[in-house]
């Protein structure tokens, strides 16, 4: 197997250095550091450094990211400020404690032909950055809807708040330095350092600071005191943010959203969202940084003060949209259009897991649900309260006139059944976009006439509706039969055939014992075929059931591996 330089130079697996000119070549794939940390693959490499996926193997083999720091830079100066800010993300990370930051393992200095080199571990998170995510939606003529801008300036905010309040300025924010985790949806915020790229190719800027040149932040993400002054406050970090915002909901990098020649953002043109959040868009752009948001619990308060009303429905949300409710009637219209206003609030409010949401949108979130008995708002309040521990406020029906309208069954079962599903769930630790896609995919295969459109709440309907929730119970009973361990479950969704890749390489190097990659490919469609009979080998579908047979397959080289 051959390890290619930076100049396409071929040089041995075992090789260190490029025979031919000296370059310092990644390390290869089933290499041990420190005799811990064994590389899985290559994640990503740039002007200072590489990036791999290894696996702690006195940790159960737990995953984790390594950055070693390997510049390709010939100036000293540059070196050195290249080594300054490596061992800044270093010392950064350890003090840092949040959920939502990849947590610091270690710092390591490992000496090969009398040269040192430096790593750093850190916590691995499966999941994709937003920049990815972008780029998908774009594929298919979508950006995020301003409820899902909305939702991450909430999520990542208080981050925001947690490392300023120690004195930490991120200074590079922008969506690929953003991973929504596949766990649990929440925006992670990564690098810390600032050393990924060279600013020649990658759109960085460097100034001339005190004789050295300092990487100050990322072309059209960064201020101007980042990018001429080179100084960083709180505040700046507010500006990224907000550009980041724009990018997300526009799909267009910041210099087609900026008219430099006036100085001013493209509000209305390019740029076009709700009042409310325009205002708190704009305050955060601010040319100045004394007149932007001074901390990022000012902009959370001004977020929640007056709820944002989105424009457009939440595109992670699944199709099959549950209503509650029975055909309209003209006093039950008038209850609903009271309530419209304070049932928004709620129902943005409910950090509810990504599928279950359109249940909760359907039952509360729109004057379009038509309430028809005092009772159903019992029912929102136990689905909530069994899925979540949210504190619903408490909201007082009007008692409707008798109607002759067709109610629902006292003993309806649909909100012990979603509550059920959701448990089983993250019992297993399944991830909510998978699940949903998947859960989708298999009903409107079975029902090609009813994608497009919404369930309703009547009787029609009621079928449907049960069948999805048949299939979405089959589906985790399926999963809890595979014996799929919890580490390979929790990356479903994430799987790419890089992963073949890996384990054929695996394979290769005698990691897997006797173990080849035929066998691989023939046990795990023996135990797929048994649970899933009838899909195509070869042809699966590699957002649903191909996640699974990837998970299959990981779960038997994780058996095999020495």
């Amino acid at each position: 197997m051959h390890v290619y330089c930076s100049k396409q130079h071929a040089n041995k697996g075992t090789n260190r250095f490029c025979s031919q000119c000296g370059e310092t070549l990644p390390l290869p794939v089933g290499q041990m550091l420190e005799n811990r940390y064994l590389i899985v693959r290559l994640l990503g490499h740039g002007g200072f450094g590489r990036t791999y996926l290894a696996e702690d193997i006195k940790q159960s083999n737990q995953k984790c990211v390594i950055k070693e720091f390997a510049p390709q830079v010939e100036q000293q100066q540059d070196l050195q400020k290249a080594k300054e800010l490596f061992e800044r993300e270093a010392s950064v990370l350890k003090k840092l404690d949040h959920p939502q930051i990849p947590h610091f393992h270690a710092s390591l200095q490992v000496k090969t032909l009398d040269k040192d080199f430096f790593f750093l571990v850190q916590d691995y998170i499966e999941g994709e950055n937003y920049w990815e995510l972008l780029e998908n939606r774009l594929s298919k003529g979508q950006t995020f809807s301003e409820e899902e801008v909305i939702t991450l300036l909430q999520q990542l905010l208080p981050v925001l708040s947690y490392i300023h309040s120690l004195d930490v300025v991120h200074r590079d924010l922008s969506p690929d330095n953003l991973i929504l985790r596949s766990s649990d949806n929440l925006p992670v915020l990564i690098d810390f350092g600032g050393v990924k790229q060279l600013p020649a190719s990658k759109g960085f800027w460097f100034t001339q600071l005190a004789g050295n040149r300092t990487l100050l932040g990322k072309k059209g993400y960064a201020p101007e005191e980042q990018l001429r002054q080179g100084q960083a406050y709180p505040s700046s970090d507010l500006y990224s943010f907000a550009v980041t915002a724009l990018v997300l909901l526009t799909g267009k990098e910041p210099q087609k959203l900026y008219e430099s020649y006036q100085g001013e953002w493209r509000w209305g043109e390019e740029i076009k969202v709700s009042p409310k959040l325009e205002a708190v868009l704009k305050k955060m752009l601010a040319y100045k940084p004394n007149d932007r948001y001074q901390k990022a619990e000012q902009v959370l308060h001004d977020l929640q003060s007056s709820p944002v009303v989105a424009k457009s429905a939440n595109s992670y949300l699944t199709k099959l949209k549950t209503m509650v409710a029975a055909p309209g009637r003209k006093h039950a219209q008038v209850v609903a259009s009271q309530l419209h206003n304070k049932t928004q609030a709620i129902v943005q409010a409910i950090p509810l897991p990504v599928w279950l949401r359109p249940f909760a949108i359907s039952l509360v979130g729109t004057s379009v649900v038509i309430l028809t008995f005092a009772g159903t708002w019992a029912v929102v309040t136990t689905v909530v309260h069994t899925v979540t521990s949210i504190t619903i406020p408490k909201i007082s029906l009007p008692t409707p006139q008798k109607t002759n309208s067709p109610k629902e069954p006292a003993n309806n079962p649909e909100p012990s059944r979603i509550s059920q599903i959701s448990n089983h769930r993250q019992k297993l630790e399944i991830p909510n976009s998978f699940f949903n896609q998947t859960v989708n995919e298999i009903f409107y295969t079975k029902h090609p006439k009813a994608r497009g459109r919404s369930l309703t709440g009547s009787s029609e309907d009621t079928a449907l509706r049960k069948e999805w929730f048949d299939i979405a119970e089959d589906l985790l009973n399926k999963l809890e039969q595979a014996d799929i361990g919890t580490t390979a479950r929790r990356k479903l969704g994430s799987y790419t055939p890089q992963d073949c890749t890996v384990w054929k390489q695996k394979a290769q190097a005698g990691n897997l014992g006797n173990y080849t990659i035929n066998q691989l490919n023939t046990d795990t469609y023996q135990k797929f075929d048994r649970l899933f009979p009838g899909q195509q080998h070869g042809k699966l579908n590699i957002r649903t059931y191909a996640q699974i047979w990837y998970a299959m397959a990981a779960e038997q080289v994780s058996k095999r591996e020495k």
